[in-house]
């Protein structure tokens, strides 16, 4: 394997911010469609090789990114995921799609679907990348990280499979996830009187759910009424204390943990998760990085966000594979 280019540091501007997600970057997309056998659905993700993939022998490392709740395998397109990818170079970076899973194995299945999401993820997405392209197919030369819905569900496979990514990240996580579901569990069904709604506006609504996305393309996935799975991801508190990022980072042995990073826009209500992780991360001496800085939950904040984690979960890689980073 050859020598990794240096990242090109630099202030981004405004004007490499609207060349990010140009026309020049989003050819640099490619779509892939595959059957995964986790959810039993033609799946599809977006992948963006290196400049040089076609003409070199090379492997390369792959970074994994999620998106959020109600989006698609498109969302990391539009926060110039192609053009940081060719400012740090030398990676493939892979876009699955999660639908509305929460990125979690359903406990209980209605409709005759099968929604095991964490599965979809960490063994059909990652398998058939590592079977169809020249990747480093072992965790050093693994990273996974995402954005609200995929920043729980990255940080939470991460650590619920440590054996598969050496970093793994957060970014406008919604971190407390889990454990907000597995305290409604104690606390039973709402008593509370349903918010009343027109039927006109009930009808609206429900056609918004059930009127197909053209750019998502895939049959019977591209409703919001579709892509939500139907049945429960966690009957029980154990369920859900499963996949909770706040348990599961005290259960892995400290020699196992992956690099850890989150964070978070100052003016986003999910910072409070995020700070609360690093707070316990801190108390017990676990490795990790941090980032807050000016921003909502929204794009523009997760297009600054992915020029800070992107080279670093890199710069991560390349020291595990033994690499020596470039000035």
């Amino acid at each position: 394997m050859k020598t990794l280019r240096p990242y090109r540091t630099g202030m981004m501007t405004a004007v490499l911010l609207t060349l990010a997600v140009g026309l020049g970057a989003q050819e640099a997309i490619q779509t892939i469609d595959f059957h995964s056998p986790a959810v039993n659905r033609t799946m599809k993700y977006n992948i963006v090789l290196p400049a040089d993939y076609q003409s070199s022998q090379d492997r390369y490392p792959v970074v994994y990114l999620l998106h959020g709740l109600t989006s698609n395998y498109n969302a990391w397109g539009r926060q110039a995921a192609a053009y940081y990818a060719d400012l740090v170079g030398d990676v493939i970076v892979v876009m699955p799609d999660g639908g509305n899973s929460w990125y979690t194995n359903w406990v209980e299945n209605e409709g005759g679907q099968k929604n095991d999401w964490e599965d979809h993820i960490v063994v059909d997405v990652v398998g058939h990348v590592d079977a169809n392209y020249r990747t480093i197919a072992r965790r050093e030369g693994r990273a996974i990280s995402g954005l609200s819905m995929g920043g729980y569900g990255a940080i939470t496979l991460g650590l619920k499979n440590p054996e598969m990514f050496i970093s793994i990240g957060s970014t406008s996580g919604a971190l407390a996830y889990a454990r907000s579901a597995g305290a409604r569990l104690q606390r039973g069904p709402s008593t509370a009187a349903p918010r009343e709604v027109s039927e006109e506006d009930r009808a609206a609504a429900e056609a918004r759910r059930n009127a197909p996305n053209p750019s998502i393309g895939i049959p019977g996935f591209s409703s919001q009424a579709e892509r939500s799975p139907m049945g429960r991801a966690f009957a029980t508190q154990a369920d859900a204390d499963a996949y909770d990022p706040f348990e599961l980072i005290l259960q892995v042995p400290a020699a196992e943990l992956p690099h850890i990073y989150l964070d978070s826009g100052t003016e986003d209500g999910l910072i409070n998760a995020a700070r609360e992780l690093a707070l316990i991360m801190f108390e017990n001496d676990i490795p990790f990085d941090f980032m807050q800085m000016p921003g909502r939950h929204n794009g523009a904040y997760w297009t600054q966000s992915i020029g800070h984690f992107l080279p670093l979960q890199v710069q991560v890689m390349r020291r595990a594979l033994g690499e020596r980073p470039g000035r």
